[in-house]
């Protein structure tokens, strides 16, 4: 068992509470991964963020209020080390995900794998980001 301080720890961010439960005991099944937090739309993610700092930012694209890609370009501009991983049902989100500084793209319903291997390859445990 890995201490916490070495565990890569994600933020989810969806509106779909079926959505963040699902990812949430997904990603339970992986030793190397902890889950800090969950938030319900993009200014709740922006909140959670300057206050876990997490390593990587699970986000949704479509969400109520604040939607996943102009919270994606805000933390990327707040906090660069931090890593964004966008999710979404819609391929045509690609462009505008990676121009607002989304370190990757993963489309809903993909093989879990690909989503677990995105947060490992991205979500390095940032011990002196820039916070």
């Amino acid at each position: 068992m890995q201490l916490d301080d070495q565990r890569i720890r994600v933020l989810i961010a969806d509106d779909q509470r079926p959505a963040r439960q699902g990812l949430n005991a997904l990603l339970a099944t992986c030793p190397e991964i902890s889950v800090i937090g969950e938030a319900g739309d993009g200014r709740e993610a922006l909140r959670l963020v300057a206050e876990y700092r997490p390593d990587v930012v699970l986000m949704d694209v479509r969400m109520p209020g604040m939607d996943g890609i102009t919270a994606t370009w805000e933390i990327k501009h707040q906090w660069p080390a931090i890593r964004v991983v966008v999710l979404t049902l819609y391929g045509t989100h690609r462009v505008e995900a990676l121009h607002a500084g989304a370190d990757a793209f993963i489309i809903k319903g993909s093989p879990p794998d690909e989503l677990v291997e995105a947060i490992r390859a991205t979500g390095v445990p940032q011990a002196d980001a820039q916070m």
